[in-house]
């Protein structure tokens, strides 16, 4: 057997142990990468840490870190609070509220699951609220997440558009952004219109019902209210009655009168310290608004002056947490520690495929099947497909170079191919497999989980039957690139 053929099953024994096992795929990726390169490539440690993606470990560091911060500060609560006053009653906006807030969160730098664990309790707590399909919240929440994704400063954009120029391929940062956005809010435009959108209850009837909720709360408790004044007045009197045995009365009645009185003003202190914790998780103060300032100054850096995004956010988010220590004090502990060695390690093991020669033979035999756009479409569909069960980071870091070989070769649009490559492996995270929908799963209050879980899963099936042969003739037969 060929040293190439070995490390490519070795390759595919991770993706298997990965998602099997729950272990951290790029924790056995610099395993793999330590055997394979010293037992049958006979490298060095050098050469090993040869392929170790330097700059992408910054840009993840750096842009997790500076979200952490913007989460340790409130600043995230500030985004989702606004943006649920947008609705103001208007429940067939609520699902395209929470697609708007998902894709600003991932655009902005945070880890696709993180922006999705933060909306999905919200977003299904108001589908159950309002009578909303829970797959169609839940399939907006996820492909809001996907399609501010490959923004040029988010996570997935620095890394997919960091594998293409470490291969020295045709890259646009940009047009790869567009691609999942559009690909996504279409699905969701789909999604919304199948799964009953169009019959949410208008306007109108939410303010009704608010109305009405308000009438009973106020009706309710004025006899509640007229209750205590009667019982105040009775007792007013009853204790005018008897003044004189009041005043002979045991002391220790007096004792426990005064223990009800400091219970009753504690309650009443916890009241209004949870109404000031709601105040303040809805008022911008000077941390939020730095923290949202040094978010506008990353994109403005990045897509304007060309600067690095790593050490741009670092620096930000240094800053932020120089100005404000208590706030961010826990924040370096929430970098997304575990997508950085997936992506880190399984990068890393890519390095040592290419120094192998492995990804030349690969693309080589791509390339035999002798129709490059058949080759282009089975690549998306082994990417939709691993994904839907796998890392989506770890199958783009895998599958991009792979396809290195035969774009070289010209007769396929790179630009087009690597989105199309993107978008096929990201878009099915709304598999009950995946991180996305297991986060949707369990954030659906109030649903028959096993039901719940064959919808996510044959809406899961259907994307992957459906999302890559469309994204391959819109983006890949067109020749992009």
């Amino acid at each position: 057997m060929s040293a190439e053929l070995i490390s490519i099953l070795v390759l595919v024994v991770v993706f298997v142990i990965a998602t099997t096992r729950s272990i951290n795929m790029g924790a056995l990726a610099f395993a793999a990468a330590y055997g394979v390169g010293e037992l049958v490539a006979d490298f060095d440690a050098d050469k090993i840490f040869a392929g170790f993606p330097g700059d992408l470990f910054v840009v993840l560091v750096g842009v997790t870190y500076l979200f952490a911060i913007a989460r340790a500060n409130g600043t995230t609560d500030w985004l989702v609070h606004a943006s649920i006053r947008l609705v103001r009653g208007r429940v067939v906006l609520i699902p395209w509220v929470m697609f708007v807030l998902t894709g600003a969160l991932t655009a902005i730098g945070a880890v696709s699951p993180a922006a999705v664990a933060i909306v999905a309790p919200i977003a299904l707590s108001f589908a159950a609220r309002y009578q909303i399909s829970p797959l169609l919240m839940g399939a907006m929440v996820v492909h809001g997440a996907q399609g501010g994704g490959f923004s040029p400063i988010s996570i997935y954009g620095t890394i997919v558009n960091g594998i293409v120029e470490r291969e020295k391929l045709p890259g646009n940062e940009i047009a790869l952004f567009l691609a999942s956005l559009v690909v996504n809010l279409v699905i969701a435009g789909v999604v919304f219109v199948l799964f009953g959108g169009l019959k949410l209850r208008n306007d109108e009837s939410v303010t009704e019902t608010v109305s009405v909720s308000a009438s009973s709360s106020v009706s309710s408790s004025a006899p509640s209210s007229a209750s205590s004044a009667v019982s105040s007045a009775g007792s007013a009197s009853s204790s005018a009655g008897a003044g004189a045995e009041a005043k002979s009365a045991p002391e220790g009645r007096g004792a426990d009168l005064e223990k009800d009185r400091e219970e009753d003003l504690e309650q009443d202190r916890e009241k209004d310290r949870s109404a000031g914790a709601e105040d303040d998780t809805t008022r911008l103060n000077p941390a939020r608004t730095a923290t949202l300032a040094a978010l506008v100054a990353l994109v403005v850096a990045v897509l304007a002056f060309d600067l690095d995004a790593g050490l741009t956010s670092i620096t930000l988010a240094v800053l932020l947490s120089t100005c404000w220590p208590a706030d961010s004090r826990n924040a370096v502990t929430q970098i997304a520690w575990p997508t950085v060695l997936l992506i880190c390690g399984v990068l890393t093991y890519v390095g040592v495929l290419d120094e192998m020669g492995t990804i030349d033979w690969a693309g080589e035999g791509v390339s035999d099947i002798g129709v490059p756009l058949l080759s282009a479409v089975l690549l998306c569909y082994i990417g939709a497909l691993v994904s839907a069960f796998a890392s989506s980071v770890g199958i783009m870091g895998a599958l991009i170079p792979l396809a290195v070989p035969f774009l070289a070769q010209g007769e396929i649009g790179a630009v087009g191919m690597v989105a199309a490559l993107a978008v096929s492996a990201t878009v099915v995270d709304v598999s009950p497999f995946s991180t996305n929908g297991a986060l949707v799963l369990a954030a659906a209050p109030g649903v028959d989980r096993e039901r719940f879980f064959r919808q996510l899963m044959m809406y899961g099936g259907i994307v992957v039957a459906v999302v890559p042969a469309v994204v391959w003739l819109a983006l890949v037969v067109p020749g992009w690139g």
